[in-house]
């Protein structure tokens, strides 16, 4: 069952943590999140699973930043979000998406624990500007049942930036089970 938007007023403090919140961003079964002002891109176009892939930040200014297509940006939520009994999921806006910007390729389910801020990953069909400051996505909460146990991961739990894919750290502890 999805939460509605006075539930989520409701739990504000309690079950859910949003920061900061503002109540305009409330709507009728989700809370609209916004874009934050930094960005990352990879430096390279061949991508490997079992390494760190340099990144270069990108800082978007008061005028916008034309993000050019075919080209992965990372982006972050202004607001930190956290929840230990609800699973949390992220969508993109319709009017975000009428406009050819996807905000997330794969990463829109959380975790039941999950702290942090989201890492957006912003992909466009064509050519957009982009703002620091909109509300680019909106987050909605799931009840989830039976016993569940909390997100508890070192690689993304409690972020504080942009945050590249730390894939690689799979690779590093699971190298046995990998090479059988």
């Amino acid at each position: 069952m999805i939460l509605s938007g006075r539930e989520i007023k409701k739990q504000m403090g309690k079950k859910i943590l949003i920061e900061p919140f503002q109540e305009s961003q409330v709507g009728p079964n989700s809370y609209n999140l916004r874009l934050h002002e930094d960005l990352l891109t990879y430096d390279t176009t061949v991508l490997d699973m079992k390494t760190p892939n340099p990144v270069t930040q990108l800082t978007i200014p008061e005028e916008g930043l034309v993000l050019e297509k075919n080209t992965l940006y990372l982006g972050r939520t202004i607001e930190y979000t956290k929840t230990d009994c609800y699973v949390p999921m992220l969508e993109g806006r319709s009017s975000i998406g009428r406009l050819g910007l996807f905000i997330h390729v794969t990463a829109g389910f959380g975790d039941v624990g999950f702290a942090g801020f989201w890492t957006l990953e912003m992909f466009c069909i064509q050519p957009i500007r982009i703002y620091r400051g909109v509300e680019i996505c909106q987050i909605f909460y799931h009840t989830i049942e039976g016993d569940y146990d909390r997100y508890a991961s070192a690689k993304y739990q409690n972020n504080t930036g942009v945050q590249p894919s730390l894939l690689y750290k799979d690779f590093e502890k699971n190298n046995d089970l990998l090479l059988k």
